[in-house]
């Protein structure tokens, strides 16, 4: 049986290496192929919205993963949600938002979360897709811009600390979620000072386009 192709659309070189270990974990069996374009971030931050021309890149970006044969594709990135819902529809393939599959697991298990975040750019499109999912669940953000300093400055240690410091402040949420990919190699640092349960996106995702494709 061929390995299916699973091409993995990336904004920030920061989110590669957590998925790629959460595809090692889960779905060693598939075949990932890389997209980046770390314009894409940067040119985010610049705006105040998403505009036409960002949302038509990653039309285009998902259109290219289609006709190499991809079997799903999966965004990486969080500060693109309307945009990656117009890939989608430009598709006849299985696409994920960053934190769909994330969102779902930690509304299993309560309807009080926290998120904790490093790009406030991120936030607005990821706090609407989470009310559109649960309007009645509470979503308390934290942003910590200096995690995300760090770690674009190889200082992944640095970026942890910042992020374990700031995570009490969630204690009393039922579940508390890391933000983005590149936040998921906190998740041993954060969950060693909450009560809660903490999820990561990379592997939730992961899990659940296996599902789609394999299903």
């Amino acid at each position: 049986m061929t390995a299916p192709r699973i091409v993995l659309i990336h904004a920030t070189p920061v989110a590669m290496d957590p998925v790629a270990r959460a595809f090692a974990e889960d779905w060693p069996e598939a075949e990932t192929v890389n997209l980046l374009d770390d314009s894409l971030s940067t040119d985010r931050a610049a705006e105040s919205d998403l505009t036409p021309a960002i949302t038509l890149r990653l039309v285009g970006l998902a259109r290219y993963a289609e006709g190499i044969g991809a079997a799903g594709i999966l965004f990486t990135c969080s500060a693109f949600g309307p945009a990656i819902e117009a890939a989608a529809e430009a598709v006849a393939i299985p696409v994920l938002k960053p934190n769909q599959a994330m969102f779902e697991a930690a509304l299993s298990v309560g309807k009080r979360l926290g998120l904790l975040a490093t790009f406030a750019p991120s936030v607005p499109s990821m706090a609407e897709e989470f009310m559109a999912m649960a309007p009645d669940a509470l979503l308390d953000t934290h942003v910590v811009p200096e995690a995300m300093m760090a770690l674009r400055a190889d200082d992944a240690e640095t970026h942890n600390r910042l992020l374990a410091e700031a995570a009490p402040a969630l204690a009393y949420c039922d579940t508390v979620l890391l933000a983005h990919f590149s936040t998921a190699r906190a998740l041993h640092a954060v969950r060693s000072v909450l009560p809660c349960p903490v999820l990561t996106s990379p592997n939730s995702a992961v899990a659940r386009m296996r599902t789609l494709v394999e299903s």
